[in-house]
């Protein structure tokens, strides 16, 4: 699953690179679900509601909102991803912008500096690679 915020460059996923990472884990035997949240409660919701029945691991790319977890902590993002059930993976396109650090670190966080698409790519292929060695 990826649940995306709104990003300065674009609200959403490509349609090119949507079809790309999709075929990406379809090719691993996987699904992609993609949610795009528009503030930090749709976002935060989204975390929380995921179940790891149908839910193996979580690219989160926060875009705008990082800024705004960080000047509301109260928000529940960090209560969210401390109980979350699954690995998660932090995609950001600026180095500034990264998370507040829960108790519950990602396994990795990628940035890569004003390139979204190389950040969703190399992402989903650490998760994949992840998944697949767990079988």
């Amino acid at each position: 699953m990826i649940i995306q915020g709104p990003h300065a460059t674009a609200r959403s996923l490509s349609q090119d690179l949507l079809g790309h990472l999709k075929q990406l884990a379809l090719s691993a035997g996987r699904t992609v679900e993609v949610c795009t949240c528009n503030g930090m409660r749709e976002f935060v919701a989204r975390i929380r509601t995921a179940k790891p029945q149908s839910t193996e691991f979580m690219l989160l790319a926060p875009g705008k909102l990082a800024e705004q977890a960080h000047a509301h902590p109260e928000s529940g993002l960090s209560d969210a991803l401390d109980a979350l059930d699954m690995p998660y993976i932090e995609v950001q396109d600026d180095c500034d912008a990264a998370l507040e650090q829960a108790h519950q670190a990602p396994l990795a966080t990628v940035v890569i500096n004003g390139d979204t698409v190389a950040s969703y790519r190399i992402a989903l292929g650490i998760a994949l690679r992840r998944l697949n060695a767990a079988l």
